[in-house]
């Protein structure tokens, strides 16, 4: 079982910066991948970033160029810098862990954007 917590949510201005945490209760070598998600209001969950075991990293288009996804393997924590924050990216953000055929979720943190 992989436990995942998160922080770092909250409510910021149009054109903000907010850092999100994941601390894993494991050791991230032991996983295939961390990520993040969203899901806003009435919409599907979405994949905002992720990072691979060998530090291949993906993003959606919507956050590149103003999310950057990086870990420290010291902390087995995965952190999400975003910049430029828009109204649009107010949602509630997931951290995910892939380890073999299972997905592992935390509880989400609730980012809010204000115009």
């Amino acid at each position: 079982q992989v436990q995942l917590v998160e922080s770092g949510g909250g409510l910021v201005q149009a054109g903000g910066s907010l850092r999100l945490s994941c601390a894993a209760s494991v050791s991230i070598f032991t996983l295939n991948a961390m990520g993040w998600y969203r899901q806003a209001p009435g919409n599907q969950r979405e994949l905002v970033a992720t990072i691979s075991i060998s530090s291949s990293i993906n993003y959606a288009d919507s956050v590149k160029g103003r999310f950057t996804i990086s870990r420290d393997n010291a902390k087995n924590t995965v952190y999400l810098q975003m910049n430029s924050l828009k109204p649009d990216d107010t949602a509630v953000y997931y951290c995910n862990a892939q380890r073999g055929y299972d997905d592992y979720w935390g509880q989400g943190t609730q980012v809010t954007i204000s115009s």
